[in-house]
């Protein structure tokens, strides 16, 4: 995989950003993304904004941790004309039962993005997630799930732009209601 200018190795680029693996170098941004509450509320099992720098680092450790298997990540968008990191797209599979990722996995994908507001409504999560889609596919998968907040009217709108199909309301991950979107590869396919 090739090196971005700032020595990240990229897991893909699209016309304006790089997807790339998280770097140390890039703690003060995460903590920049993760620490306003309009971005956190949105996030885990019992949503919290980042309040202490040092929890940037242990994030971007987690980070690297969930891209061990290079068919899964979670990823730093970067934005090829400015070099900023706009948010962060992951591929991950979901966790089995109570969502404390502990348990075994059930063999579903998920896919989400995580955007800096400086970053909400120019298509960003909308590209990014395109080409993690197409990556997931290629390397194999046949269905890639969203689970998100009933209310981020914002990302079921990213769901909508990608084709995926909501199924409704579910409790199986992360402790919490959900709204599901699916997407199967035959889908993407007969585009």
């Amino acid at each position: 995989m090739a090196e971005t200018e700032r020595g990240a190795e990229a897991v893909l680029t699209t016309e304006r950003l790089v997807v790339r693996h998280w770097t140390t170098a890039d703690q003060a941004r995460a903590f920049d993304l993760y620490s306003p509450w309009e971005v956190a509320r949105w996030l885990g099992r019992t949503p919290k904004a980042m309040t202490d720098p040092e929890e940037a680092g242990a994030f971007i450790e987690r980070c690297r941790k969930r891209s061990a298997d290079p068919r899964y990540g979670a990823w730093a968008i970067e934005r090829r004309d400015t070099g900023t990191i706009a948010g962060t797209i992951l591929l991950v599979p979901l966790p089995y039962g109570d969502g404390d990722g502990d348990g075994e996995r059930d063999g579903e994908i998920e896919i989400g993005w995580h955007l800096h507001p400086d970053s909400w409504g120019q298509g960003i999560a909308t590209e990014a997630a395109r080409a993690v889609l197409a990556k997931g596919f290629a390397d194999g998968l046949t269905e890639i799930l969203a689970v998100l907040n009933p209310d981020n009217t914002r990302s079921a709108a990213v769901c909508r732009r990608l084709g995926m199909t909501c199924t409704g309301l579910t409790d199986r991950w992360y402790g919490r209601r959900l709204t599901e979107y699916r997407i199967g590869r035959d889908e993407v396919e007969a585009r």
